[in-house]
């Protein structure tokens, strides 16, 4: 998430603009593209090239765990999807939505790593505008781009929506809480959720604006399925209040995970954060 100049600030209060606006100045800052896809000789196949930006740490055997296509969205975008498989004997895939400032070539290591210890297949996809997605970035373009990533997994492998559990990290909570209170899934996991996209630019903000962007504060009582809710205390970017809000306004909320002293882009790097992911998985969706 971005932070606004004063100016900014002032021309939100005097002329509050439209919700793509706030999404734009907020939220998307897609980074040089660090991976290609290349065709095949017939044009119907693609395969996954890694640029140096993106900081493969495997080998050869693990890029081709890696499956690689295009899926067009309602949009009439045609976004980059990933499916990794991580384990022959997983139980769920993860439909990971990541956040604002990478693409799938930077993901892609990690989506191995998590995978493979969690014993979970991963599903990830580039949004309208990243790495080899076409179209630009927005709220709407989001929701589109997620259902496209949701309608491939089911049809294209035919997951069935009790094995597949969302993942959404910051910016992909809000395509993620979108999705989730419209469907019923094994499961979702939030990782630093936002309330919207104002209560982010203005924290005093208590109701959800008609200029507002990213409401999903107002989608989380919707979702069925249950929620893991994960944030650092220390969060600078997305404080640490939105995800204890989202926490309570979610009907089916198991034991969260508080980082303590985490920030933003660094919850990972604690062993809580696999212990508690492992928990979830192997105890609380098996009780």
């Amino acid at each position: 998430m971005n932070g606004l100049s004063l100016g900014e600030l002032c021309s939100l209060f005097c002329c509050p603009p439209c919700p793509s606006k706030i999404a734009a100045k907020l939220a998307f800052l897609p980074p040089e593209p660090t991976y290609l896809f290349i065709s095949d000789e017939a044009g119907s196949k693609f395969s996954l090239h890694l640029t140096d930006r993106a900081e493969w740490q495997y080998t050869q055997r693990e890029l081709d765990f890696i499956e690689v296509f295009k899926a067009r969205t309602s949009k009439n975008n045609h976004i980059a999807c990933a499916y990794i498989r991580c384990s022959p004997t997983a139980k769920y895939t993860l439909l990971f939505s990541h956040g604002n400032a990478v693409d799938l070539g930077q993901m892609a290591s990690f989506y191995i790593g998590l995978g493979s210890r969690l014993n979970c297949n991963i599903f990830s996809y580039d949004y309208s505008g990243y790495g080899v997605s076409s179209g630009k970035q927005s709220e709407k373009n989001m929701y589109a781009d997620i259902e496209a990533a949701w309608n491939s997994l089911r049809t294209r492998y035919g997951i069935s929506p009790e094995h597949i559990i969302l993942y959404g990290q910051s910016i992909g909570t809000v395509p993620t809480i979108d999705l989730a209170s419209r469907y019923e899934v094994g499961a979702v996991i939030l990782h630093s959720p936002l309330m919207s996209g104002m209560r982010v630019a203005f924290p005093e903000t208590k109701r959800t604006w008609f200029f507002d962007a990213f409401p999903s504060i107002d989608k989380v009582p919707k979702i069925t399925s249950p929620v893991l809710v994960i944030h650092g205390t220390e969060d600078e970017v997305i404080d640490f209040s939105h995800g204890l809000a989202i926490y309570e306004k979610c009907p089916r909320t198991v034991e969260p995970l508080w980082v303590e002293g985490a920030g933003h882009n660094d919850v990972e790097l604690y062993g809580q954060y696999l212990e508690r992911l492992k928990g979830f998985l192997t105890g609380d969706l098996t009780s």
